[in-house]
This record gives C-alpha cells, structure tokens and sequence, in this order.
C-alpha cells in the first residue's frame, strides 16, 4: 500500500487532526502507511495535505463510529505533548479501537499507557505554568495602566490551552507571558497571539522593565499575524480524562 503523508498546520491543529484522522480511517489507511508532520510556522487555517486517499465510498461507516469521550478527551491533550510521534499515537489508537473492540477494556496496553503518561506530563506542565508564572509590572510611561509582563518556558505546547485561565484570573489587568514558542497578551477584551520569545533575547530575571518592554514590543507592536480568542474559551485539554 502506497505511503501517505499528513502536515498539519500547527504543533496543536487538533482540527486538522481530527479532520485527517477520519479521512484516513475511512480511506483505511493503517497507521504503520502514514507519516504526520507540522508545517512550522504556517497559518492555523491551511488545510493539512496529504497524498490521496483511496475511494471512501463503501468505508463512510467507518468514520461514524461512536468514540469514548475518554479518547477523545484524550486527544486533546496529547496532541499538546512535544513528543513529535504524537500524532502517529493517537491515530494508532484511533485505528485500534476501531479494528480492535477488546482495547477499551485493556488498561494496560502499551498504547494506551504511553497516551496516559503524556496526557498527565501535559497537565503537570500546565499546572506549574499557572502556578510559578511570576509578572513584573513595567510604567510604560503614557498614561495607562501599568504593564504586567511575565517570562515562562513550558516543556510542552502549553501557552494557548493556559491562556483563558490567566485572563479569567487577571481580566482587570493589561499583562502580557512570553514563551519561546508562543507569546500571548490580554487586551482587555480578547486574549492576542504572537510570536515566541527565544530564552536568551529575554533580559536576565525577566527584569530589566526598558529590557523586556523592549522584548514585548518586538511581538506585539504590530501584533504579528495574532489570532484572538474570547477568555471565555476553556482550554479544550483542561477536561479530566
């Protein structure tokens, strides 16, 4: 069987994903004749290619397959792991549940188990994020409120899912995290997006205010190719599984 390849948009296209996945299961493509990458750096919205899929017209069943909400729960928090074979996992996963009815009842199949593991490093990952991300308030000097900006490095793709909890937690404030992957502000109406911040272009102590207002200017002035989010959005890998 021929190969096929997968780029997804983003380290966390969890749409893209999704969509893929299910055109692969219903093209029943096995895992082991697909190959997931992500396409650094390009737009959220571009359409994941991917070499043609076979005729799906009498496999559509396939793709209607009821799923645990466990799994797909799961889904959502895996795919912010940064082992780069996530992907393959989870449709691996995916294609077992169909093809194999005895795995949901199989708490220690070696699949499963690594999903389980990177799910609970994602949550660890995001629980110190909200707990030691520490905020320096910077005058800017123009007559608004002061600036919070903080400095965090995450080992996992973390910054998105844990930015609706900062913006709930300090809606009454202008702040602004970056990370070396992602950097995010709240405006005070929408959570913004921009560009990361490598370790060593951010001031020692994230410190300095000229420093890193300095830094934070060069993300978000203009903001650069920002996608906006409401606060109310809950981050999708926050569930329990």
């Amino acid at each position: 069987m021929s190969q096929h390849t997968v780029t997804l948009s983003g380290e966390i296209d969890l749409p893209g994903f999704r969509r893929e996945a299910r055109a692969l299961l219903a093209g029943l493509v096995p895992p082991e004749d697909t190959h997931w990458h992500t396409a650094a750096g390009a737009d959220w919205k571009t359409k994941g290619a991917g070499t043609a899929l076979p005729d799906t017209r009498d496999t559509h069943v396939a793709t209607n397959l009821f799923l645990p909400r466990s799994f797909m729960s799961l889904c959502d928090t895996v795919i912010l792991h940064n082992d780069p074979t996530r992907f393959v996992l989870l449709y691996r996963l995916l294609w077992r549940l169909v093809h194999e009815p005895d795995l949901r009842r199989n708490p220690l199949d070696t699949d499963r188990m690594r999903a389980l593991h990177m799910a609970q490093a994602v949550r660890r990952d995001m629980q110190k994020m909200k707990s030691l991300t520490r905020f320096k308030a910077i005058d800017e000097g123009v007559g608004t409120e002061p600036l919070h900006i903080a400095w965090f490095s995450p080992d996992h793709h973390i910054a998105e899912a844990v930015a609706p909890f900062f913006a709930r937690r300090l809606a009454h404030l202008r702040w602004a995290i970056l990370t070396p992957e992602r950097s995010v502000r709240w405006n005070g109406e929408a959570l913004e997006f921009g560009l990361g911040m490598r370790r060593e272009k951010v001031p020692p102590q994230v410190i300095e205010g000229d420093a890193l207002l300095a830094r934070y200017r060069q993300v978000f002035n203009p903001v650069r190719s920002a996608l906006v989010t409401r606060p109310e959005a809950q981050p999708s890998d926050a569930r329990s599984q």
